[in-house]
Formats: structure tokens, sequence, C-alpha cells
């Protein structure tokens, strides 16, 4: 078995062309044998043509954890509590849970004991990012205007109390959420009442 070859690789996570190289066998016979690995628990398919060892996957740390999310789905930003708390602005810690805005689709995959979840956002929403380090994640203010979005129509839940508002430029969010509908305008003069 030549798992220990893959084991060895640099790359973090790895596709059926990186397996043909790295164990210098075609792309059919990689195929096979990624498709072995799997059920023998010894590579962990993150989506389709998309593997990890279960070995980098338990040694992930956060950075990792939100570079994985942006490649799961792509285009996505990690947004909502899952930035919120990155940035010290949300008291909520999320275990095991990813939280990512994305312009396909609404899904949820599940590897392990992670939940990489990704939440549709109209094209025109999809803006107030920017890369650090290797991930793509929402500014601030935008990940409170996400929350904010998401949860006026009933497709996020945010615990707002956990939010320490005075570490986010109010006029910033208001800026994203102006551009979004009367609900969530209206949702977020009331938070900021409170």
């Amino acid at each position: 078995m030549r798992i220990s070859e893959l084991k060895n690789n640099k790359k973090l996570f790895f596709n059926i062309d990186d397996i043909a190289n790295e164990l210098s066998i075609s792309k059919e016979s990689a195929k096979v044998t990624a498709n072995r690995y799997v059920k023998r628990g010894l590579l962990i398919r993150l989506k389709k043509n998309f593997y990890i060892t279960p070995d980098k996957f338990n040694t992930l740390k956060e950075n990792d954890f939100f570079y994985l999310a942006n490649n799961i789905q792509v285009p996505s930003y990690i947004s909502l509590t899952s930035a919120l708390s990155y940035y010290n602005i949300s008291t909520q810690q999320l275990q095991g849970i990813i939280e990512s805005v994305a312009l396909k689709r609404t899904k949820t995959v599940r590897v392990k004991e992670t939940e990489f979840k990704f939440i549709l956002t109209k094209k025109d929403l999809y803006n107030g990012f920017s890369k650090q380090d290797n991930f793509f994640i929402a500014l601030p203010e935008k990940a409170l205007a996400d929350a904010v979005y998401l949860t006026s129509l009933g497709k996020y839940n945010c615990d707002f109390n956990a939010i320490d508002f005075s570490k986010v430029n109010k006029a910033k969010v208001y800026n994203y959420v102006k551009s979004t509908n009367k609900r969530t305008k209206l949702f977020w003069d009331n938070l900021c009442k409170l």
C-alpha cells in the first residue's frame, strides 16, 4: 500500500491528477486507488476529485478549515458567526461548524465531525470580503451585515446578544445593509436601538 507517499505529500489536499503523479500511475488507476483508499478510511473525500488524508484533517487549524471551506464550494467566503468569532466580535463559538456565504447553492458538507455550511446569497450582495493568509473571509462589518440580512429573511439564526457592537463600524454595516431590502434595513434599525 502506497498511502505513505500521499501522506508525505506537502499539499493540504489533492485530486486524481496529484494522486496519479505522486504514485506514478495512470489517471484511471488513480481513480480506482482513491476509491479503495476512501473505502478503507485511508483517504477522506471532501467532494468529487478532492481528497485529504485523515492525518492531515485531524491536525487542521482554524485557517486550514477556512481554506478548505473556500475550496469545497467555489466561489465562497467565510462569514456569519464563523467570521464574527474569528474577529472576536462574537462571544459565540461554533464547535465543528464552518459557515460561508456562497453563490451557487445552500448546502452542508459533513466531513468527520465538521460541518461546512454554505448559505446562498444574491450575486449583487457577494462582496465585502478579502483574502487573509490563504483564505477569503468577510470583512467584520460585512460578516455582521450577512448575518443581519440572512436572519431577517429567516434563512439564518444569529445570536445577536453575543455580538459586541462596539467592535464594528455601524455606518459600514449599514452601507452593506442598505443595498438589501426594507425588511433587512428595519431589522438592522431595531438592532441598533437595543
